[in-house]
């Protein structure tokens, strides 16, 4: 019994069974992708016209992306409180905004129903921080392959709650709603207390490759597997027990990676095969100086450790390089310590910045401003798949939504492993990756202006692997440039380029030529003598109820424009690149040798 206790108890502490969780958790924290297969409830169901529609998007993008606070507390709050609050206000958000929807309760004003909807997905904010925050600390030497499985898991919410939707086969649609409110608060709630740092450093042993293979291998059996199945319920429609038995393989899929820790803990593997975690003066991505066991002594950033070092230093073998860096790094930190030696307040490029101190670097902005360019005109997309998808005559959004969830899905975690190796194996700067993605984009919003048959499905995928590539690519960048010990709060300012980009695409552009659009296709149909009023009202061409707007014309514009905006964003991406390539090469160069 006793060797059993102790196998439970290293179950309960390993670092892969918290970052299995994790990927639960994040599994159910990108409800605000859901908005586009429920704002065609809100629009019929409230009678908002598509700027008031637009106005609920933008609300909810803010509140999606406005995780400043939840990044403050993750630094002196366990993550359980963190998961516990996220819980509370996605239940108390999306819960009221199904009781207007459903009809349970009065119907609130719009500024009232945004800042219902900001609630609800704000709790998403929570779940986030707590997740990645907690598996870097887990993950120190990982951080590439962890950030973009759990931002990948974040791009699957739709897919799964869509499917779970799909089997409680309700009459309502707004009983979508519901879920999205029930489900992620129950997942979050359940997980809390296993979700913390549990020394991950220490943990670091031969089988981790293998590990992070299987995860990589589950993601896109999930993918394809949801891929298949959205296209069989699309165009075979199965029955209601096939559709049961399909959902029953995708959450085993999705359990699958239990397995990991399970193994790890429950067969011998010999003390000796533990890694313990390398020396801090390793100098890749900012890792030296984010050791706790360093906090109490006196910093010193890698860009000292670089000017003092000799010159020939970097031409010795790997082994021996380490071994003179180490023991620069110690006499320097003596030095600090006795005031021998002044560390310099303004730290390098590859060092830890604080988010004020990232605020002064022109390279911080460059990548800001290219993340809201890409990012905000894929998310527009997102969220107006609705309308997107009735314009070209498809009645059902779901199909859509659900595909876009699985390529944002397969994005992040592509744009993570495929960066990682252009990092390490290359020496070249991260972004070079993002101007690829960006240039997809374009490509994807071309297609959606054009609105040739069948490009709905090719956009969608475009579209929808280059935006997921962005939220893989850019924190992993951002925490290499500027390191990772403020990491939560620059993350959280990060994504505020999404409801900012949203509300410049969507609110200001789409949503003006959208309903431009309809009031010009409604006054065509007033005017012609084969239409009469009676059949325009009930095509929703009359100005008294919610203006529609059919046919290429409703998004042709605002998608070439979002599309030229996609190339402008490769530029800025190509910019940083050039901007620094040194340093990339002085972070990853030992790893290449």
């Amino acid at each position: 019994m006793g060797k059993l206790g102790d196998r439970v108890r290293a179950f309960s502490m390993n670092r892969w069974l918290v970052f299995v969780a994790a990927m639960w958790v994040q599994s159910m924290a990108g409800t605000t992708y859901m908005f586009g297969a429920i704002s065609p409830v809100l629009k019929d169901r409230l009678g908002y016209d598509q700027r008031q529609l637009a106005a609920l998007g933008v609300a909810k993008n803010v509140g999606g992306c406005l995780g400043l606070l939840a990044g403050a507390l993750s630094a002196s709050r366990p993550a359980w409180l963190l998961l516990l609050v996220g819980a509370a206000q996605n239940f108390l958000g999306y819960g009221g905004l199904w009781l207007v929807a459903a009809g349970h309760a009065p119907p609130l004003p719009l500024w009232l129903m945004c800042v219902v909807i900001f609630v609800g997905t704000n709790g998403q904010t929570y779940f986030i921080t707590a997740s990645l925050v907690t598996t870097i600390q887990n993950f120190p030497k990982s951080r590439g392959p962890t950030v973009g499985i759990l931002k990948g898991f974040m791009g699957l919410t739709s897919a799964i709650l869509t499917q779970a939707f799909a089997v409680m086969h309700a009459p309502d649609h707004a009983t979508l709603i519901f879920m999205i409110a029930v489900g992620p608060s129950l997942v979050a709630i359940g997980l809390m207390f296993v979700i913390r740092p549990v020394g991950g450093h220490r943990q670091i042993r031969p089988s981790d490759k293998n590990s992070f293979m299987f995860i990589y291998t589950v993601c896109l059996l999930i993918a394809s597997y949801l891929v298949g199945v959205m296209l069989i319920q699309d165009f075979l429609e199965p029955s209601y027990d096939v559709v049961v038995f399909l959902t029953v393989i995708l959450f085993v899929l999705l359990i699958s990676p239990i397995a990991i820790p399970v193994v790890l803990s429950f067969t011998a593997e010999k003390a000796e095969h533990t890694i313990e975690e390398a020396l801090l003066s390793e100098p890749f991505a900012g890792e030296a100086s984010t050791s706790q066991e360093k906090e109490d002594q006196p910093e010193v950033f890698l860009s000292e450790v670089e000017e003092e070092k000799p010159k020939d230093t970097d031409t010795l073998p790997p082994s021996e390089r380490r071994k003179r860096i180490a023991e620069l790094q110690a006499q320097l930190v003596q030095a600090a310590a006795r005031g021998g030696v002044r560390i310099k307040r303004r730290p390098h490029r590859g060092d830890n910045f604080t988010l004020m101190q990232a605020f002064l670097k022109a390279d911080f902005w460059i990548i800001w401003i290219s993340l809201l360019l890409g990012s905000g005109s894929g998310l527009t997309v997102i969220d107006n798949l609705g309308q997107m998808s009735q314009a070209s005559g498809f009645k059902n959004a779901h199909i859509f939504v659900s595909l876009m969830s699985i390529w944002n899905f397969l994005g992040r975690v592509g744009g993570g492993y495929f960066s990682e190796i252009i990092v390490r194996e290359r020496t070249y700067p991260r972004h070079i990756a993002l101007t690829f993605a960006q240039i997809v984009m374009a490509a994807g919003h071309f297609l959606f202006a054009m609105a040739w048959p069948g490009t709905m499905y090719i956009a969608s995928l475009l579209v929808g692997l280059a935006y997921g590539a962005h939220w893989a690519i850019v924190p992993a960048a951002v925490s290499e440039l500027f390191g990772v010990k403020h990491f939560g709060a620059m993350y959280n300012f990060l994504i505020l380029a999404n409801p900012a980009g949203s509300f410049i695409f969507s609110g200001l552009i789409v949503s003006n030529i959208y309903d431009y659009e309809a009031e010009k296709q409604a006054h065509q149909h007033q005017m012609s003598a084969l239409l009469s009023p009676r059949l325009l009202r009930t095509m929703s061409f009359l100005a008294d109820g919610p203006l529609k707007c059919e046919g290429p014309s409703c998004f042709f514009v605002s998608s070439l424009i979002m599309s030229v905006f996609c190339v402008i964003g490769a530029g800025l991406s190509l910019l940083v690149v050039h901007r620094t390539k040194r340093v990339y090469a002085r972070l990853y160069s030992s790893v290449r040798t």
